[in-house]
Parts: C-alpha cells; sequence; structure tokens
C-alpha cells in the first residue's frame, strides 16, 4: 500500500496511532489489520494505491507515474465547476427525496454523494477513449440517484413511483423502485459523443446481478465485433461488506480474464461506507480491506477518500485509463460513509453509537467542496447558491408532472429492450409457430458432418474415430441418437443466421463422453477443430466453452448473454443436474420471476442432467420438483381449451418452460421450436444420462422432417390404443422410466391391457392432450408413475392438473418409490429393488383396489 496526499501532520498522526484498545473494560491488542484499516479510514486524506503484488513491470511503472508525478493532481476551474455542478445534482436529489417523502425508503446515497460525479467521470473519459456503450450493475444504495444523474431517467417517472395510488398496467407483478433498471442512449455532454448506458435490474441479493453484468457486456461485445472491449465496457459498483463477503464476487473475478467469458476488464467502485447493514467491518471480514479479493486478479487497488472530490476524480480517471490501456480489471474503494441507516427507517445508533455521533458532525462533502472553491475563487457565494436553486427548480417541476402520471408502466425501466423483435412489418408478431422440421437434404448435410472431421492432417483420438464412424452409420439409415439430434438442431440453427452459445462445465466434449463438439490434434498442442462452424458458407457462428468450475457465476452470466439479443440460442448445461442448486439465486431471483419482476423476457436454455441410476444421492436428481413448483399456473383451473392457437398463448402466459423429453426426436424439436417461437421464455430440460447410449433411445428422420413439431404430449401406438375400450390402466410418465416400463410391460405380456402416455411437456401443462387421452381409454385406471421418490419429482405437480383435467372423475394413482430424505439412495442393491417395487406397483392390476 502506498499513500498519497498526506501532509506532516497526517505523517505525524500515523506514528503515534494507538495498538491497543479497550473493549469491555479490559485492554486488547489492536490485530495489524485493525491499525490499517484506522489508518485509511482516519488518517488516509487523499489516496491510497495498492499495486506492489502486481507481477508486471510494465503495469507498476504506469502506476507509479500516475500517482508520483508532481503535481499531478491538478485540475482546472473549469473542471472545478462541473465537479461542484455534479455534487450539487446528487446531494439537492437525496434532499428532494427526503423532503417530500420522509417515510420512505429509498435506500439514499447521503454520506456517499461523491459516486455521481465518480461514475459519470468513469463514463466521460471512457467515451474520450472511444467506448460508446456502459452496461451498469449495483445493489439499491443509490440507485435511484444513478438513475436519475447518471443514466438520466425522467425524474418525474421516478418520483411517481413513490405515489401509492399508482395503477399497474404493464403484464407481471413488477417490483421496488429501487430495484428497477433502464437502458438510455444520449450525447455525452463532455465528449460531444453518443454513449448508451444500461443499468441492469437487481434484486436484494447484492452482488448477485456482477455475473449478469458480465455476459449482457460481452454479448454486446461479440455481436458488434468488439474484441478488445473498445466500444462496450461494464462497471461494476459494490458496497464494502458485500464485496467482501459475496462469494459470487470472488467466482465474477475469476471469469474476467478466461477467454470466452472475459469483458476485457471491468471497472469495479466500492462504496465503502464501513459498515455491512449493522456489522462492524471487525466482524464483517477477515482481511484488511474489503478489496482485498481483487488481488486475485492482479486487479490494482484505488483507495481514495470520499470526503475529498478532486481526489476522487482523478482516481477515476486513472481507473478508465487503466482499463482502456490494459483491458484488466481495476477497484476504486471510495471510503466514505453512511449518514443514516441501512434504510431511512433504520435506527443506526442502536449499534454504532459512537460512529454515528461523529457522522453527525461531519459536513456534507458538498458543503465542504463548495467553501473550499469559493475560497480559492473558482466560484462565488451567489453562484453556488443558483445552481443549487436551479437544480431544486427541476426536481419542483418534474414532481409536479409526476401528478400526472396515473398508470405505472414497468417497461419505461427495461434494460435489455429488442427493438423490432416484436414486431413484423410494423405489426404485432402472429402467435404461432411454424413446423420445427427440416428437410432430408439438411439433416443428412449436418449428420456427415457431424461424423468426419473437416480439417486437414488432423488427427483425432482412436476411440473418437469409432464415435464419429457410429454416427456416420446412424445417419445412413436415417436415424439419430441424442447427440446428433442436439447436433442437427444447433447446426440447422446456424444456417438460419441464429448465434449459439454453450457454456458449463466439460461442455465441449460432454460430462458423458458423448458430444465431442471440439476436436483436439492428438499430435499438436492446443491444436483444435469445431466442425459446426465448419457447416455452411455463411453461417452463425457457433460458441462452444467449458466453463471454470463455478455454477452460480457462469449461469449469471450466461443469463445476462442471453439479455442481449433475442436471436441466439444460449444455453447453460450442468455438469450433473443436481449441481443448479448452487446457482439456486439466479434461477430464483432471475430466470423465474425476471418476466413478472422487469417486464424482461429471456431464452436462456438450462440442460440438466437427470435420472435415477443407482450412482447416489448427489448425481441422480436435477430436483424438477423445486422447477414445478415455481410454475405460474394453477391447478384448479381449466383453460380454456377450444382458444385458438392454445399451446402457443399457453407457453406466452407461462413464466417457464419445462421438459423431459423421451425421444432424441423430440430433443431436436423443443431446442429449435426456442428459437421460431415469437417469444422468449426460459427453457428447462431435464436431459438424460443412460438414455444418451440405449439402444431404444432412437429417432426416425421421419420424426424430424418438415410438417413435423415438439410432440408436448406422446401418446401410446401399441395394441393398446387399438383396442382402448379393454385397456384396463393408462399410466402417465415422463422421461426415462417410460423405457423401464416398455421393458416391464413386455416381460410381463401386458401390452394390450396397459397403455403408457408419455408427457414431454410438464409446464405448462398439456391439459387438451391428456384429456384427449383419457377419454380414449374410457375403462382405465389413471396412475402416475416416475423413478423419483414420491416426495419428489413431478407427482405433487401432475396429479392435481390431471384431476383438473378430467373434472376429479376418476382418481390418479400413484407408482414410484415412498418418501425420502434424499434424492436417492447410494446403495445399487436398493436403488434395483426400488425400481422393481415401483415396477410392480405400476403392473399389478389390483394394487390399488384396497385404497378404492
Amino acid at each position: 500500500m502506498r499513500f498519497y496526499g498526506l501532509d506532516e501532520s497526517d505523517l505525524d498522526k500515523v506514528f503515534h496511532l494507538p495498538t491497543t484498545t479497550f473493549i469491555g473494560g479490559q485492554e486488547s491488542a489492536l490485530p495489524l489489520r485493525e491499525i490499517i484499516r484506522r489508518l485509511e479510514m482516519a488518517y488516509c486524506q487523499h489516496i491510497g494505491v495498492e499495486f506492489m503484488f502486481i507481477n508486471d513491470l510494465e503495469q507498476c511503472q504506469w502506476i507509479r507515474q500516475k500517482f508520483e508525478t508532481p503535481g499531478i493532481l491538478q485540475f482546472t476551474n473549469e473542471e472545478k465547476r462541473t465537479l461542484l455542478a455534479r455534487l450539487v445534482r446528487s446531494t439537492r436529489f437525496e434532499e428532494f427525496l427526503q423532503r417530500k417523502w420522509s417515510s420512505e425508503k429509498r435506500f439514499g446515497l447521503e454520506g456517499c454523494e461523491v459516486l455521481i460525479p465518480a461514475l459519470k467521470t468513469i463514463i466521460d473519459k471512457s467515451s474520450e477513449n472511444g467506448v460508446d456503450y456502459v452496461i451498469m450493475g449495483m445493489p439499491h444504495r443509490g440507485r435511484l440517484n444513478v438513475l436519475a444523474n447518471v443514466i438520466r431517467k425522467e425524474l418525474e417517472q421516478i418520483f411517481c413511483q413513490f405515489d401509492s395510488k399508482l395503477e399497474a398496467a404493464d403484464e407481471g407483478s413488477g417490483d421496488v423502485k429501487y430495484h428497477l433498471g433502464m437502458y438510455h442512449r444520449r450525447i455525452n455532454r463532455v465528449t460531444d459523443r453518443n454513449i448508451t448506458l444500461s443499468l441492469v435490474a437487481n434484486p436484494s441479493h447484492l452482488e448477485a446481478a456482477d455475473p449478469v453484468v458480465m455476459g449482457k457486456t460481452k454479448a454486446e461485445q461479440f455481436y458488434c465485433g468488439d474484441t478488445e472491449g473498445k466500444k462496450v465496457m461494464s462497471i461494476l459498483l459494490h458496497g464494502d461488506a458485500a464485496f467482501a463477503g459475496q462469494g459470487i464476487v470472488y467466482e465474477t473475478f475469476h471469469l474476467s480474464d478466461l477467454p470466452s467469458y472475459t469483458t476485457h476488464g471491468t471497472v469495479h467502485v466500492v462504496v465503502n461506507n464501513q459498515i455491512g447493514f449493522t456489522t462492524d467491518p471487525r466482524m464483517a471480514r477477515s482481511s484488511p480491506y474489503p478489496t482485498d479479493v481483487a488481488r486475485v486478479v492482479n486487479a490494482p487497488i484505488f483507495h481514495v477518500n470520499a470526503d475529498d472530490p478532486e481526489a476522487v476524480m482523478y482516481v477515476c480517471k486513472v481507473a478508465a485509463e487503466w482499463r482502456s490501456t490494459f483491458h484488466k480489471d481495476v477497484v476504486v474503494d471510495l471510503v466514505c460513509y453512511r449518514r443514516n441507516g441501512h434504510n431511512e427507517m433504520d435506527e443506526p445508533m442502536f449499534t454504532q453509537p459512537l460512529m454515528y455521533k461523529q457522522i453527525r458532525k461531519q459536513k456534507p462533502v458538498l458543503q465542504k467542496y463548495a467553501e473550499v472553491l469559493v475560497s480559492q475563487g473558482v466560484v462565488n457565494q451567489p453562484e453556488y447558491e443558483e445552481e443549487i436553486s436551479k437544480y431544486d427548480k427541476i426536481c419542483e417541476e418534474a414532481f409536479t408532472r409526476s401528478k400526472d402520471e396515473k398508470i405505472l408502466h414497468i417497461k419505461h425501466w427495461l434494460d435489455s429492450p429488442w427493438p423490432g423483435f416484436f414486431t413484423l412489418d410494423g405489426q404485432p408478431r402472429s402467435m404461432t409457430c411454424p413446423s420445427t422440421g427440416l428437410t432430408e437434404d439438411i439433416l443428412t448435410h449436418i449428420g456427415n458432418v457431424a461424423s468426419s472431421v473437416p480439417v486437414e492432417n488432423f488427427t483425432i483420438h482412436g476411440g473418437l474415430s469409432r464415435i464419429l464412424k457410429t454416427r456416420g452409420e446412424l445417419v445412413k439409415n436415417r436415424t439419430v441418437d441424442w447427440a446428433l439430434a442436439e447436433y442437427m438442431a444447433f447446426g440447422s440453427l446456424l444456417k438460419e443466421g441464429i448465434h449459439i452459445r454453450l457454456s458449463g462445465q466439460d461442455v465441449e466434449r460432454g460430462t458423458f463422453s458423448h458430444r465431442h463438439h471440439v476436436l483436439h490434434d492428438q499430435n499438436v498442442d492446443k491444436r483444435t477443430c469445431i466442425p459446426m462452424n465448419h457447416l455452411w458458407p455463411n453461417q452463425a457462428p457457433y460458441t462452444v466453452c467449458n466453463s471454470s468450475l463455478s455454477e452460480y457465476g457462469v449461469l449469471g452470466f450466461e443469463l445476462g448473454f442471453a439479455m442481449a439479443s433475442p436471436n441466439a440460442l444460449v444455453l447453460w448445461e450442468a455438469q450433473f443436474g443436481d449441481f443448479h442448486n448452487t446457482a439456486q439465486c439466479i434461477i430464483d431471483q432471475f430466470i423465474c420471476p425476471g418476466q413478472a419482476k422487469w417486464v424482461r423476457q429471456n431464452g436462456i436454455v438450462l440442460l440438466l442432467p437427470h435420472g435415477m441410476e443407482g450412482m447416489g444421492p448427489e448425481h441422480s436428481s436435477a430436483r424438477p420438483e423445486r422447477f414445478l413448483q415455481m410454475c405460474n399456473d394453477d391447478p384448479d383451473v381449466l383453460p380454456d381449451l377450444k382458444e385458438a392457437n392454445f399451446d402457443i398463448n399457453q407457453l406466452y402466459d407461462c413464466n417457464w418452460v419445462v421438459v423431459n423429453c423421451s425421444t432424441p426426436g423430440n430433443f431436436f424439436h423443443v431446442l429449435r421450436r426456442q428459437i421460431l417461437l415469437p417469444f422468449r421464455k426460459p427453457l428447462i430440460i431435464f436431459t438424460p444420462k443412460s438414455l444418451l447410449r440405449h439402444p431404444e433411445a432412437r429417432s426416425s428422420f421421419d420424426e424430424m422432417l418438415p410438417g413435423t413439431h415438439f410432440q408436448r404430449v406422446i401418446p401410446e401406438d401399441g395394441p393398446a390404443a387399438q383396442n382402448p375400450e379393454n385397456v384396463k390402466r393408462l399410466l402417465f410418465c415422463t422421461g426415462k422410466v417410460y423405457y423401464d416400463l416398455t421393458r416391464e410391460r413386455k416381460a410381463r405380456d401386458m401390452a394390450e391391457q396397459v397403455a403408457i402416455t408419455r408427457i414431454e411437456q410438464l409446464s405448462p401443462f398439456p391439459f387438451d392432450l391428456l384429456l384427449q387421452e383419457v377419454q380414449k381409454y374410457p375403462n382405465a385406471e389413471l396412475a402416475w408413475c416416475q423413478e423419483e421418490h414420491k416426495n419428489q419429482g413431478y407427482y405433487d405437480y401432475v396429479k392435481p392438473r390431471l384431476r383438473t383435467t378430467i373434472n376429479r372423475a376418476k382418481p390418479v394413482w400413484y407408482a414410484g418409490r415412498d418418501p425420502a430424505a434424499a434424492p436417492a439412495t447410494g446403495n445399487k442393491k436398493t436403488h434395483l429393488t426400488e425400481l422393481q417395487r415401483l415396477l410392480d406397483t405400476a403392473f399389478d392390476l389390483d394394487a390399488f383396489k384396497k385404497f378404492s
């Protein structure tokens, strides 16, 4: 750490720091990190720079030159007046809100008003260096101020959010004002260049938006060909406690320099108010500084006193220059305070009485800086007061206009608009979906490329040669397995100009060694080939990338990537389905309710390997019950089944789509449907493991030709369907268990007595097709069969909807495993015993009579 701007009296204080303190009446030695913290907080009057850990001499010398050159911290009078005007806006905005709505939560910026000129300085300098798009993420503190004075959201749109009588007009449920985002394109007045600013909506989970912002930034860079991050950049704001305490910060930093994830440098700004809600730094972190996590990527860290606006502005300029020069992350630590409690209704004196006695003695930074400029003759008192009056008048006029707002439009706060997507020739797009089938020529061409090496003198592994040969034989036989079906879906969309990005742990090869989308030369180090990028002359690019061993960060990143454009298929695959639970925050706060909260559609696809195969509790279940529990349909209401385009309207109204395909052909169709729909919804796919190589899990080209579609339900097509009146039991199931059931049915010679119907799309629930199935078998008992435990899987979701479908005319019985705490047993014998028991129940025609 090096400190800049200390005078002799400061140094004298440093050398006479007390090294002990009294805690609870006992003298206690202060740890070194506390001494360092007090040095920083109490005595560092200007700037402290951490860079000695950086192992690049050029970068270290660059930093030294920026801070050790004499007279470097000089500002012109015009720059000082601009800084004062920005401080006026930042300060008076908060004061205006406090006067008008003193009893409302707004998570104001008091104590760090310098943040607004700091952000504007970073944006100004970046714009000067060629950046024309800045994507931002931040927690709730100061968000309204950033929206008003950085993004330039209309003030009346902000003020009307405080009106409790305002009616909601948009679809969805909305969100509180200090979580909302914004997208705005305007002129940067300092550089006279166009600048686009996007502030991503954020839940209360403080750092959750970090990877989302990074992913959106990466996507915008990708689509405009900005391979070095010179046009699009990101700024992330943090609180000190969250920056040190939230693991997602670490995950996001570790994405910063990975080839398929780098955004070529992010400027991190930490609002370090030296407290986390009510928790002291001593209790909140083990490191000397809240910013120490940034050391892992050799990011320079600039600590600066937030009550010294000129020092802050200089540091922010240097941070923007660093990012422009080295395309690496940089951290600005604004050492400040929080004048109020956690929110405006909170009493901080309960827990930090001495700290807040000192804070209440502090002059606001605007007053301090104005006094300095008046004493320097840069402005006079009347000019300063006129600047205040001018902004106060702007606020009052906007407040008057805000009273005319009667309806709340959340879409005005949209952070990622898709201009032109929702209309065709000026009219809303038709609520229909064309056939997802392809011509045989296209299927054959893609299959041939998938089973070959399109690069000369490229040596692949012998085992892979056998895999490609098998693929070629499948193509000759007009058949696809799971890997080939995926290949054909992807390849055809690339032909249609749709960019595809597949990300996750080990996705290039596939966890189960089935995909092999990246070939490795066995004789040349790091020489690879992606055949998917050799399909067509003018195809869209295919990106497939192994991720770091992260779920939370990577899923958030891919969600952000999918936000940027509707004309891309963005997929995240979990190594095993249950691993998604470490990314639960992204699923719960962004993917599931994102459209309802923020009117923001997103077409991300989650591929979650799932299936009970005796591999133990951790690699079996993708927890389908959790996704189904969060579906927004009503189990007790039968929709209007005669509605035109019923299936498409169902998809439009749902919050996400949940499927469990039993055939490669249906998997192919659902991937293509995801893009051909006239809107975007998240798609959750429970993908197979053993079915990847199951000899019966094959689909014919005939199931994928023009005119074919995704089958929401696959009905029985065997002997039972020929004589439906003789069927005694109709089994409903989904996914892999179908193959167990058909094997058992064949062994028992019950093909005419038991019909098996597969529900491929679980949500939205296919009421219309299942009603047809039930009516087809008038004498059959109805039973739901699953391999998951009764309190897990699909049963609690399917049963009430099936009952609603048939107007509760019959019971819906259960055949499956008993309730359990763990998703699966770790004992292979127990697994097989449980499987046989559920099959016995499914085919014992007397099994349910005792309950009748």
